[in-house]
């Protein structure tokens, strides 16, 4: 519960005003987490009948959307995928999918032997394995063309393009020396 509710945490802070729509698999940690970060109380008023008044509880707000995808398997074949909406109404079941969640993991994993599954170089201390995966996602982000972000460039070679190029935070695609040798400053936000 404690990653999916700092997952969460992680991904409201990086929003901007409007929520998306969540996708996950069938954990119900997600379900918590979402509720924790986007949810209201709804407190119930007092009906003047005997006993315990009803308590108050923490219910999803109008504009939270969450669906999942559950995966039912019979002896490790997968049997059925059932999508499930969860909270919120106008979803579309075609927005209802893990598949860009899953081949970005199965990248990670095929790029970074600190996340692959049963090997000697899994990463045993938190730390390096955070330090790691954020060098990982920059190298990911800022130096590394990707086949699905082509551009033609002013001689009209065709050219892969890097996520952060293709968002304008960058002009360049950097070389793994720029990314190393890059000075930042910590700014205070307030």
């Amino acid at each position: 519960q404690y990653v999916a509710d700092k997952l969460v945490e992680l991904v409201n802070k990086h929003l901007s005003d409007k929520i998306p729509v969540f996708v996950t698999d069938g954990l119900n940690f997600y379900r918590e987490a979402l509720l924790k970060q986007f949810g209201v109380l709804k407190e119930f008023p007092r009906t003047g009948k005997r006993g315990r008044p009803k308590k108050s509880k923490i219910v999803p707000s109008d504009d939270l959307r969450y669906a999942q995808v559950v995966k039912t398997r019979k002896n490790g074949v997968l049997e059925k995928v059932e999508k499930k909406i969860i909270f919120g109404e106008d979803i579309e079941q075609s927005e209802i999918s893990t598949t860009l969640l899953e081949r970005q993991n199965l990248t990670f994993r095929q790029d970074n032997n600190r996340v692959s599954r049963k090997t000697i170089g899994f990463s045993k201390v938190k730390e390096w394995l955070e330090n790691q995966m954020k060098l990982y996602c920059t190298h990911f982000n800022f130096c590394r063309g990707h086949g699905g972000l082509r551009y033609k460039d002013e001689r009209g070679v065709e050219c892969k393009n890097t996520p952060a190029r293709e968002a304008g935070i960058t002009e360049s695609k950097w070389t793994l020396k720029e990314l190393l040798t890059f000075r930042y400053f910590k700014t205070s936000i307030g």
